[in-house]
């Protein structure tokens, strides 16, 4: 499984689309905080990133499938999956190596929005007066979001060997378990299962954790999420051997 992670990373990071994802996440989020009128800290006039954790989600929902939709489906298109399975590897450790590296990746592109915060606080007045706890909560609800966006894109991957249909899959499948459920939790004929719906949806956990509020309910959430995601992956795999 390690020797599948350090693959995928490298195979990734040699190539143009590594260096291409990154830099428009970096462009597009630094556009969100610094420079367009509705959104940027400057004008805003509070020392806080809300702006970057409202909308980040929306950038990952389409940057992590363009990482994660050649994992699987390149491999089907060349033929190598199948030698790849007769490997003495469980469906599930390659399927998992695989996951690590692309949310390692995630990770590693998220990393340099850290300057954001520090001229945040430098900006501060005075230096420093600002909510870290919601900053490190947001932070930590993103990682674990697009650990979910990450997982759904490999289940994409694993159902198609065409990439462009595994990314618009995986755009619409990460959409739907973003703010999906929370729209169709606002559908009036719901009555009292609305918020069962409205907590079905990584939204209301996500907003739940960017207030510092770090709850055993939402980190079972979005573990769980993760794993129900990487099952239907196993599945769809080994669906190939029957």
């Amino acid at each position: 499984m390690l020797h599948i992670f350090s693959k995928e990373v490298k195979n990734f990071l040699n190539s143009l689309i590594a260096y291409v994802v990154m830099g428009v996440f970096l462009v597009v989020t630094g556009l969100i905080v610094w420079v367009f009128p509705e959104t940027n800290v400057i004008d805003y006039g509070y020392a806080e990133l809300s702006s970057l954790f409202n909308l980040g989600p929306y950038v990952l929902m389409f940057l992590i499938p363009a990482i994660c939709m050649r994992t699987f489906a390149e491999e089907k298109k060349t033929g190598t999956l199948e030698l790849l399975l007769t490997k003495p590897i469980s469906d599930i450790q390659i399927i998992v190596g695989k996951f690590l590296a692309a949310w390692f990746l995630v990770i590693i592109s998220l990393i340099p929005t850290l300057i954001y915060c520090f001229s945040l606080i430098q900006l501060a007045s005075p230096v420093g007066n600002i909510d870290s706890a919601a900053i490190v909560g947001s932070y930590f609800g993103l990682i674990l979001l697009s650990g979910i966006f990450t997982a759904i894109g490999i289940l994409a991957s694993s159902l198609s060997e065409n990439q462009i249909i595994a990314f618009i899959t995986a755009i619409f499948l990460c959409f739907m378990m973003y703010s999906g459920f929370d729209s169709i939790s606002n559908i009036n004929i719901w009555s009292d299962y609305s918020p069962l719906i409205n907590q079905l949806g990584i939204l209301s956990h996500y907003e739940s954790m960017s207030k510092g509020l770090i709850d055993s309910r939402d980190l079972f959430y979005f573990g769980s999420v993760m794993v129900v995601a990487l099952q239907f992956t196993r599945m769809s795999i080994s669906s190939r051997k029957w």
